[in-house]
């Protein structure tokens, strides 16, 4: 009997625990929180209610945005959590910020951020007129809709008309004839800002279409732009031994031989022959390897030392399979063999056939610098146009970046810009603004430019609605293409009145002259805006004119909104969100 009770407890303290574990590990109940409501049921909206409601939410979006296109745009202040709270002048910064307390309001307004997303990774600029067009398709086409229009048909004409300004946008489109059109395009960009464009210009003058510019922050209260020539890796000297400049503290070679493995280099009898060949031959010999060390390493270094021979060594840069692309870029490059087991080639058999040239090569403590001598362009070339096939088809932003930064070494340098303020805010601002420029810049060597300010969509206006019509084959489609060139104005319209003038004024003075005429808003002045240096990327214009078109006609098309109905969090919900917060889930569960 005894035995029977102690067996019994024992199951019981067993039962409890499995009962205890089985709670704390149970997945908590799917919820999704805003703030501090729990989201549980879900809500449906019908027709007009629901329509209305994205409305809503997308014009909240658009207002606060259109007031800072033009180059006399005002500022909007973004509150943050932590820090100073942030004063931009970027369209799609702007939205992404706006969270609307409204669960079907806030579903309108991501429509919008949507497409100011897509404008942004598209073209890097144009966000606000995307997001403008937005508004004025969406609010006309309503209105259609409520006077008995077929939202279907009126989404074909809208499509229709959207692919045909887009073709005629990409045809009217002029390629970069100067330097100055980057500057011209930057300064736009920048919302006239003519530092900034001259320092963008400048940056894409010095490192070519191959280049790469970045932006940084600077410590000082000016901005300024750094120049890196060459090939260059992220990685110094092994030695100080290998220091030849002792004021600079540098390795410096003129005109070396370049040796690339992806071997670990322990032994010197491994290239001792390379060595007793290189002496003979009275070469400088640079060595790119995995590593360098115990006896290899030291004699290298006593050569050095001695003058027998000038040499220096570098550890490989990158890691796994990064390295051996980073190792090929510096083989095919200087015109060196990659040695390497895989294809073959042990440092033993190396020989001075093997071995790249070069220019020049400068190695401080913590980064090395190739001098290409150019003898080997070809090649390179068409390794740059092999890193960019795979950058197209890697869905990474990662490895796009680490491409980005293999074209520009191979290509042409680094141009860094130091973007330096007074306070943090206006640096934030202003690192914002160069980046569009930047993204401006980058599509319009791509696709060309045409007139800025607006011009070019009402040009489009005038020129193209009578042909649109004519394919249009129903009432409703006809006025659906009706309702995207009306959209058409309103960039300019919002321009002037961000400027102070009546865009409606502005507007008619501009429809009655010809293609690239426009109205200067920095200035105020009707004049040739090719001439005045007022242009934009085509990139921009066909972006703004496919984003908006594609999101505003699905909007006119809703018939059901469904969102999550807010719901006040309990005591026992907030302890259960603070614990799985804490990496406990189900915590709470137990405590309550």
């Amino acid at each position: 009997d005894k035995e029977r009770r102690v067996t019994m407890i024992y199951r019981s303290i067993l039962l409890v625990c499995c009962l205890v574990a089985a709670g704390a590990f149970a997945p908590a109940p799917r919820t999704t929180t805003r703030g501090q409501m729990t989201m549980m049921a879900k809500k449906v909206s019908f027709r007009e209610t629901s329509r209305q409601k994205l409305i809503e939410g997308i014009n909240s979006v658009a207002d606060a945005v259109k007031v800072t296109i033009g180059p006399k745009g005002r500022n909007v202040v973004l509150e943050r959590n932590y820090g100073a709270p942030e004063i931009v002048n970027d369209g799609v910064t702007i939205a992404r910020d706006i969270e609307l307390s409204d669960p079907e309001m806030n579903v309108g307004a991501k429509l919008v951020q949507e497409v100011a997303s897509k404008a942004d990774n598209k073209a890097g600029d144009g966000t606000t007129t995307s997001t403008l067009m937005t508004q004025a398709i969406v609010n006309n086409g309503v209105r259609a809709v409520a006077a008995g229009a077929n939202p279907v048909g009126l989404r074909r004409g809208i499509m229709k008309a959207a692919r045909a300004l887009a073709n005629e946008a990409a045809r009217l489109a002029k390629p970069i004839a100067s330097n100055d059109d980057l500057k011209n395009i930057a300064t736009v960009a920048t919302s006239g800002n003519s530092m900034m464009g001259e320092i963008i210009a400048k940056s894409y003058e010095k490192v070519g279409e191959t280049g790469s510019t970045v932006v940084e922050e600077s410590q000082t209260l000016t901005d300024d732009v750094e120049f890196t020539e060459g090939l260059t890796i992220d990685r110094g000297f092994v030695s100080p031994y290998f220091v030849k400049d002792q004021e600079r503290q540098v390795s410096e070679m003129q005109k070396p031989r370049v040796l690339i493995t992806d071997k670990k280099i322990t032994a010197v009898n491994e290239f001792l022959p390379l060595l007793e060949t290189m002496v003979k031959a009275k070469q400088p010999l640079f060595i790119v390897a995995e590593d360098v060390t115990g006896e290899a390493l030291s004699a290298l270094v006593v050569n050095k030392m001695r003058g027998v021979l000038d040499i220096c060594a570098i550890k490989a840069p990158g890691f796994g399979e990064r390295r051996k692309a980073y190792l090929q870029d510096i083989a095919i490059a200087t015109g060196a063999t990659y040695v390497a087991e895989e294809v073959g080639i042990s440092l033993e058999s190396v020989t001075l056939e093997n071995l790249g040239t070069c220019e020049r090569i400068v190695s401080n403590k913590e980064q090395t610098t190739i001098v290409v001598d150019g003898t080997h362009q070809e090649a390179i070339d068409a390794r740059i146009a092999a890193i960019r096939t795979e950058a197209e088809q890697t869905d990474s932003v990662f490895d796009k970046e680490k491409a980005d930064e293999r074209i520009a070494s191979l290509g042409g340098g680094i141009a860094r810009i130091k973007v330096g303020a007074a306070t943090e805010t206006e640096l934030k601002d202003k690192k914002l603004r160069y980046e569009d420029a930047l993204n401006s810049v980058k599509s319009a060597m791509e696709m060309g430019v045409l007139p800025g300010g607006g011009s070019t969509m009402l040009h489009m206006q005038k020129s193209m609605r009578d042909s649109v019509m004519e394919d249009c084959t129903s009432e409703d489609e006809r006025m659906g293409a009706d309702i995207m060139f009306k959209s058409l104005s309103e960039p300019m319209k919002q321009i002037a009145l961000n400027a102070g003038e009546d865009g409606n004024v502005v507007v008619a003075r501009v429809q009655e002259r010809d293609f690239g005429f426009g109205w200067n808003a920095a200035t105020g002045t009707y004049e040739d805006l090719f001439e005045a240096g007022i242009i934009d990327s085509a990139s921009v214009t066909v972006s703004a004119l496919e984003n908006s078109a594609s999101v505003a006609s699905l909007v006119l098309t809703t018939e059901a909104l469904i969102t999550e109905i807010p719901k006040a969090a309990t005591a026992e919900d907030e302890a259960r969100q603070f614990d799985q917060m804490a990496g406990m889930p189900g915590a709470g569960q137990l405590g309550m």
